[in-house]
């Protein structure tokens, strides 16, 4: 996630120079095509309404890319809240406090948003388990192919076990489950984002409408007959290409990117407020921001 109003020039190239190449060879074809063929002229009119239409499409789907980064942005505020209200409860509910199982439990918390993070990004959900969970118990979810579920299924095991012992009463273990079952469904929702594509078409066809708009715009140009309408045709297509590839990349908030929701330092977070309600001293280092302007 972004969390400096001063980004790097190379963030920006990297996003549309492929694109302003593009154009780049576009204009000069036209530069010199045009001069060389008898050639109508079309209205700067023409591709001045072509432009509004593209940007009224463009705000729309910086809209729609946006939504579904903020909802994954509130699924992980949830996902903060409800690991802490499952250690407050465990703690406090257990009627041996902190005990073997309740840090057990609390710590594969831990573990667990780590893991769902890594998975959503298409990364190993095992990676730091081992720092969270008993070398046996993750063997045995190792064999499962979704490994946030089976971490959860595991908690849900010991929930049961602390009530079969008579640890919480009826009220408290309901209110334990409630908690795991917003967890659950978090997942649910984020994997539903990550799962669920937004329509190519409307990319790909919008791409192809701002190309359409730079070429009308080169050969509306054409009488200018100066070299530097090259250059400012190109400055004028990258504002489409940066909003475009801006939209593209918050729609899919969870692709490892600079413009991911941050879910490895919202994980940071929760462990470390576990691990202080655990009273534990092995606390996790502050997070770094990552080249001065994101954290991942």
């Amino acid at each position: 996630m972004l969390v400096r109003y001063r980004i790097p020039l190379k963030y920006f190239i990297r996003f549309a120079y492929v694109d302003a190449i593009v154009v780049l060879l576009v204009s000069i074809g036209v530069f010199f095509t045009i001069r060389k063929i008898d050639f109508p002229i079309i209205p700067i009119n023409i591709p001045a309404f072509m432009g509004t239409a593209i940007s009224l499409l463009l705000g729309f789907k910086l809209s729609q890319s946006y939504d579904r980064w903020w909802e994954a942005r509130k699924i992980w505020g949830a996902i903060v809240n409800d690991s802490r209200t499952l250690t407050m409860q465990l703690l406090n509910y257990h009627t041996d406090g902190k005990c073997e199982i309740t840090e057990r439990m609390a710590m594969r918390q831990a573990g667990w948003s780590h893991s769902l993070g890594q998975s959503l990004r298409g990364l190993s959900p095992l990676g730091k388990l081992d720092e969270f969970i008993s070398a046996e118990e993750l063997a045995r979810i190792s064999e499962h192919s979704n490994i946030p579920l089976a971490l959860l299924n595991e908690q849900s095991a010991d929930l049961k076990r602390i009530f079969r012992d008579g640890k919480v009463n009826e009220y408290q273990q309901i209110q334990i489950d409630k908690t795991l079952v917003r967890l659950c469904e978090s997942m649910g929702r984020a994997e539903r984002i990550k799962n669920t594509v937004f329509p190519t078409t409307y990319r790909l066809f919008l791409h192809l409408f701002i190309y359409l708009f730079i070429t009308l715009l080169a050969v509306a140009l054409a009488e200018v007959d100066r070299l530097w309408e090259i250059p400012l045709l190109v400055l004028i297509s990258l504002p489409f290409f940066l909003l475009e590839k801006t939209a593209l990349y918050l729609q899919d908030p969870f692709e490892n990117r600079p413009t991911d929701v941050s879910v490895s330092a919202i994980a940071h977070t929760i462990e470390l407020n576990i691990k202080q309600l655990l009273s534990r001293d092995d606390l996790p280092a502050k997070k770094p921001v990552l080249d001065d302007f994101f954290v991942m």
